[in-house]
């Protein structure tokens, strides 16, 4: 009783009591008070480690994958070519996406040429080695190379024509957005199948 009664005196704890909430605008959010050093985050800060961990649990979920494939006597190319609906990318090609928006975005970001890959293998193993090999070049940037990529001029060619943004509008709307977008495409696919994941192996921190 005495929970709901706090409840009922502030249904929003996020916020103190007493603030002012306009009704029918959901939960109310105050700034939040920052210390300094995020006041100047850098987009290497915002990609290359995220990148990185959302890569590497994608490379444990492949094992799991596989695993499920050959506990349960699955043709390992069933799931390769599954797709959510036939207009779209099957499951090979949105781990190879994922991987290409990875390593161009962080290409894009520090204004030098697109590393180029061959086909990946379409196989367990082939998809490792395509994130293993994304990793080691996202990875492989140093800091100092994102200095001045938020207003640094980028430009794509998208539906046949030729856009221009600079770093930041590029990443937060077309870099970041695609590469989950492909991510957790593969995701959805695999658990459609059956394989035994779920949120925590998606986030890559299974232990908690």
């Amino acid at each position: 009783d005495s929970v709901l009664s706090a409840e009922r005196a502030n249904p929003y704890p996020c916020k103190p009591a007493g603030h002012r909430h306009i009704r029918g605008a959901g939960p109310a959010l105050h700034p939040l008070s920052l210390p300094d050093p995020f006041m100047t985050v850098s987009l290497y800060d915002l990609s290359v480690p995220v990148y990185d961990r959302r890569l590497t649990a994608l490379s444990a979920i492949l094992d799991k994958a596989s695993t499920h494939a050959d506990t349960h006597a699955i043709d390992p190319m069933v799931l390769m070519s599954d797709r959510l609906y036939p207009d779209m990318f099957p499951f090979w090609l949105q781990v190879q996406a994922a991987c290409d928006h990875a390593k161009n975005s962080v290409a894009r970001l520090i204004g030098v040429e697109l590393p180029i890959f061959d086909q990946t293998e379409q196989t367990f193993a082939g998809l490792k080695a395509r994130i293993a090999r994304t990793l080691a070049f996202t990875n492989s940037v140093d800091r100092a190379a994102f200095d001045g990529a938020a207003t640094r001029t980028v430009r794509l060619t998208l539906a046949g024509k030729e856009r221009e943004m600079n770093g930041l509008d590029y990443f937060l709307n077309s870099g970041l957005p695609n590469f989950y977008f492909h991510l957790t495409t593969a995701y959805g696919i695999l658990r459609h199948n059956g394989v035994e994941i779920g949120k925590r192996d998606f986030l890559g921190n299974p232990e908690t």
